[in-house]
């Protein structure tokens, strides 16, 4: 009886974990998603317990990229109106610093040690601007062949990847030299993009959404060559005045084992099994998903409704949307998931 007794209250702490993990990361920190608008002058913070709009941080007028330190102390987040990353006390929600770039920016991205953002550049001839995260300076600009539209960082922290859409191709950088290392060139321009990973952690694989293509290319990063180019399924009726590319928005989750991403013109969020690509959920959501963020736990979905005003909430296992969240903003596009401290 005893044992027995046992395994039910293991069982009831299992369920209490399942219960809870949406709602504190691993750490014990309080998901929030941020969430910024393109076409507004504020950002808006989510609060992934309950699905609310918790805050408003004013006076960032044409917000673009977003980021969040891994300690959660600070939000960095691309300033279209200014040319500057703004950067965000996640206690105060208030802007503390503006740092001034090379030209008008795009996307950004932190490394996973918090050391260094990667900026967008995409005025032309194009750059990627590297940010001192305790300096809160810019400490350099790299020159890269065409105006960047997004960056990333591979979940190895080894290469800061930049993609341009008019010279339609990626330049990954070195992330400890900051120098370009290889290119590869597509037919298409480069919109969003993610990343799955080696069992040794290294970057298996870059799935790039390309311009007018409505699906994703996938690019080996080892031999630098696309390897597949994965169409989404039809749809009897297409979004008009769809808000973006036709492709807009993708991730992998923190375990390696699903890709989500969405089309623009459908109107819906795909999910994919890694490392088979194999078609495993579509779920309809409002006019024009755009971009996508991750729970740290890779059980939820947040995706922008740029032409809703509002956020998808997706179960990714039960392949269904759970809510939708109106933020209050104007055009909300690219979002990040920040981790703070009770």
């Amino acid at each position: 009886m005893t044992s027995f007794i046992r395994s039910l209250a293991i069982l009831a702490a299992l369920a209490l974990l399942v219960f809870t993990l949406p709602l504190t990361a691993a750490n014990g920190g309080l998901v929030r998603i941020i969430q910024t608008n393109s076409a507004g002058d504020s950002v808006h913070i989510i609060d992934a317990a309950t699905n609310k709009v918790i805050a408003e941080i004013p006076g960032i007028e044409r917000a673009h990229g977003a980021a969040a330190s891994p300690d959660g102390s600070l939000m960095w987040i691309s300033n279209e109106a200014d040319n500057t990353v703004d950067v965000i006390d996640s206690k105060t929600m208030k802007v503390t610093k503006k740092i001034p770039l090379s030209g008008h920016p795009n996307n950004l991205a932190i490394t996973p040690d918090g050391r260094k953002l990667y900026v967008a550049i995409a005025q032309a001839p194009g750059a990627v601007d590297v940010i001192d995260a305790a300096k809160q300076t810019r400490a350099k600009t790299i020159s890269v062949h065409g105006g960047v539209h997004n960056t990333y960082v591979t979940p190895d922290g080894k290469y800061a990847v930049a993609g341009m859409i008019g010279a339609r191709n990626i330049t990954v950088i070195d992330t400890k030299t900051d120098m370009p290392v290889w290119a590869h060139y597509f037919d298409l321009g480069v919109r969003p993009i993610a990343f799955d990973r080696k069992p040794d952690g290294s970057t298996a694989h870059a799935f790039a959404q390309l311009t007018d293509f409505n699906g994703f290319a996938v690019l080996d990063f080892d031999t630098r060559k696309e390897v597949a180019r994965i169409k989404y399924p039809d749809v009897d009726k297409k979004t008009p005045g769809h808000g973006g590319n036709t492709s807009h928005g993708i991730a992998v989750t923190p375990d390696n084992k699903t890709l989500v991403a969405n089309s623009s013109i459908n109107s819906v969020v795909y999910i994919y099994s890694l490392p088979d690509l194999k078609l495993t959920g579509q779920i309809p959501v409002g006019h024009s998903p755009n971009w996508i963020t991750l729970t740290p736990d890779g059980k939820y979905a947040y995706v922008s409704l740029a032409g809703a005003n509002s956020v998808s909430v997706i179960d990714i296992k039960a392949a269904k949307q759970v809510t939708e969240i109106k933020t209050g903003g104007q055009v909300p596009k690219r979002n990040a998931t920040i981790v703070m401290s009770q």
